[in-house]
């Protein structure tokens, strides 16, 4: 299988709640979700990155794609002028933090994104930037390809201030959004902020479910994540379509959604909980491609994410999310 991941590369300095603590730099954004899925994947599978590079990190950003198992890095990847994204991260609490972006490559075109698709079985996206991809270009993805897509909105629900400081925004098109996908992930708060004026977000969950959204996840932190599911949603994505390029979609399905709740099988350590999301999703994306059913898959991606709170950052994460290297 060849799985596609598609998402933004971020330098992060990382600031603890204990101020006598020195900054971490590392690796994050996609790096954590492709770190996620290196642990997670069948060891045949291939995974493509589509990622756009700036110049300025070229060289470290390649080194650490060379350190992923089964990574094609000669189809999905462009080296872009533009100075690569940077962020500065300032922990309150285990789950609060705020967040400076600086510098920022380009959003995806139709036209650069699709002949990087062809031949792609499964493809996850994570909105790292927030501009990874506009509202038409996610719309003509949804039309063409045909295999399972699997999105985490995460900083589609973030502005930037002038100052560079992500902002919770009001996404104005999101029943457009959430039918350009699958699968669905969003934290508490970006429910909350999605949600709006619905009052009850878990109303707006429940209604948003349907022929083409098919499962809807919420992470819970230390208390886990929860799940709305449509009646046409079945445990392995690969069978929802044809694989390939296709205009063609599958018809609706009678029933009705079913939702629940797993739990973290312990309590979460102290830690650094940046890109817990990340691995979380992409750890049960990869579960429910190798057939795990979604509980299941759940309760596998609760253990990676809470493994990562032991470790900083994304070089080296894949192997210690298996057990390889102790930290």
């Amino acid at each position: 299988m060849r799985m596609g991941v598609l998402g933004t590369m971020v330098w992060d300095r990382i600031h603890a709640r204990d101020v006598r603590s020195d900054p971490i730099e590392e690796w994050g954004g996609i790096a954590y979700a492709l770190a996620g899925i290196a642990a997670a994947a069948d060891p045949t599978w291939t995974v493509v990155p589509l990622i756009k590079v700036g110049s300025d990190l070229e060289e470290e950003a390649f080194r650490f794609l060379r350190s992923l198992p089964g990574a094609d890095l000669d189809h999905g990847l462009a080296v872009v002028s533009e100075p690569n994204n940077r962020v500065e991260l300032h922990y309150h609490d285990r789950a609060r933090r705020t967040e400076c972006l600086t510098g920022g490559v380009p959003a995806w075109r139709w036209g650069e994104l699709e002949p990087r698709l062809r031949g792609l079985d499964a493809l996850y996206v994570n909105f790292i930037s927030g501009f990874e991809l506009d509202l038409e270009t996610a719309a003509r993805l949804r039309m063409a390809y045909a295999g399972p897509i699997y999105a985490d909105l995460h900083s589609l629900l973030l502005g930037v201030g002038p100052d560079g400081l992500r902002q919770p925004r009001h996404l104005a098109a999101w029943r457009e959004w959430l039918r350009c996908f699958d699968i669905v992930q969003l934290n508490e708060d970006e429910l909350g902020w999605l949600a709006g004026a619905w009052g009850d977000p878990w109303r707006l969950v429940a209604e948003a479910v349907g022929d083409e959204l098919r499962l809807l996840l919420v992470t819970l932190g230390a208390r886990g994540a929860a799940y709305v599911a449509s009646p046409g949603f079945r445990p392995q994505p690969l069978s929802w379509r044809e694989s390939g390029l296709t205009s063609g979609r599958t018809l609706g399905t009678a029933g009705t959604a079913r939702s629940g709740r797993v739990a973290v099988e312990d309590e979460v350590e102290e830690g650094d909980p940046t890109g817990c999301g990340d691995v979380w999703g992409a750890t049960l994306f990869a579960a429910l491609l190798r057939g795990q059913r979604l509980e299941s898959a759940m309760i596998t991606a609760n253990r990676a994410a809470s493994r990562n709170v032991r470790y900083h950052g994304a070089t080296g994460l894949h192997d210690f999310l298996i057990g390889r290297i102790a930290r």
